[in-house]
């Protein structure tokens, strides 16, 4: 097992880089520090690098150039000793559908040398929510029931740490907050470093820390109500019935720098001492839209997102 006591960091790697072919980078020199105890967020689109990134640090995949270590584990080197470490949920369910619930879960423990009775308080709280369908085939579940299989899977041998790559795209609202609520438990009260990658943004505010990827790079990483008092403009919602419309024409004028959708809501950003609120309005409502309503509001970390992104394409 790993020493607590002597390694700071849960996760550590240096300019790690996975290229598939000779043109495609997936990770492009990603450099990141996950520490002890840490609840981790990976955040960006599909594409982004995240998936690549998660099974380089579970050994699935060798890193091209770069260094990684996991529970100060050399991932390339060490990996034997790190996949009885690591608790690993891909982003597609990967379990043995034509078995139970029951039966998936015995194979997993009995593939790490252990049983399911000997670390059933781990999971206790997220098996119980399983227990009516413990002899259901696996492929029979809901698409909640089968992240919560694959995360009782996951967690059957005790890992050191979790990885869960996406573990909640496909699943309702309500399970997807059953499932944050178990992973801030482990947090908590086993004091377990999780990494979980994720396109969904809210979710983002659910870590302590997250990293935000997009074309394999990490363009900004702290914790999320850092990097939102970060957002470096005055920031407006603009209401209005033609916001299709709208949108459009916002974007053709001058001194505004960005307009995104956001709900009922356009949200955007004004260059500085370029064009005033008013001359916005009367623009607007020149052009047919009279029911145009603009206030300012505070940023969120999508905003936030956006901003950044933006100005990497525009790099």
């Amino acid at each position: 097992m790993w020493n607590k006591g002597n390694i700071y960091y849960a996760v550590k790697c240096e300019g790690l880089t996975k290229k598939f072919g000779a043109t495609f980078t997936a990770v492009d020199n990603v450099s990141l520090k996950v520490e002890k105890g840490m609840l981790f967020g990976l955040i960006g689109a599909d594409g982004a690098g995240k998936t690549t990134l998660i099974r380089m640090l579970t050994t699935l995949l060798k890193p091209n150039e770069g260094y990684a270590e996991v529970l100060g584990l050399d991932v390339v080197k060490k990996f034997r000793t790190l996949r009885h470490l690591i608790g690993y949920m891909p982003g597609r369910f990967s379990l043995y559908t034509d078995l139970t619930v029951n039966e998936n879960l015995k194979v997993f423990a009995t593939l790490y040398g252990t049983t399911v009775k000997e670390n059933y308080a781990l999971f206790a709280d997220i098996y119980e929510q399983l227990a009516p369908f413990g002899k259901r085939k696996a492929g029979k579940l809901s698409g909640g029931m089968k992240q919560k299989l694959a995360l009782c899977c996951a967690l059957v041998h005790r890992p050191e740490i979790l990885f869960l790559d996406e573990p909640t795209t496909g699943v309702d609202p309500v399970s997807r907050k059953v499932f944050w609520d178990i992973l801030s438990r482990l947090r908590t009260e086993e004091r377990m470093p999780i990494i979980v990658s994720t396109p969904y943004m809210d979710e983002a505010l659910r870590c302590d820390k997250v990293a935000l990827m997009q074309d394999g790079k990490i363009i900004s990483s702290d914790a999320p109500n850092v990097l939102i008092n970060s957002y470096p403009y005055p920031l407006y919602g603009v209401a209005s019935q033609q916001k299709g419309a709208l949108q459009k024409f916002l974007r053709s004028l001058k001194g505004i720098n960005s307009t995104f959708s956001f709900g009922d809501l356009l949200h955007i950003t004004i260059a500085p001492n370029a064009i005033d609120l008013n001359q916005i309005e009367r623009n607007a409502k020149l052009a047919g839209f009279t029911d145009i309503k603009i206030t300012p509001i505070n940023p969120t970390i999508e905003d936030y997102f956006l901003a950044q992104a933006t100005q990497q394409d525009n790099e």
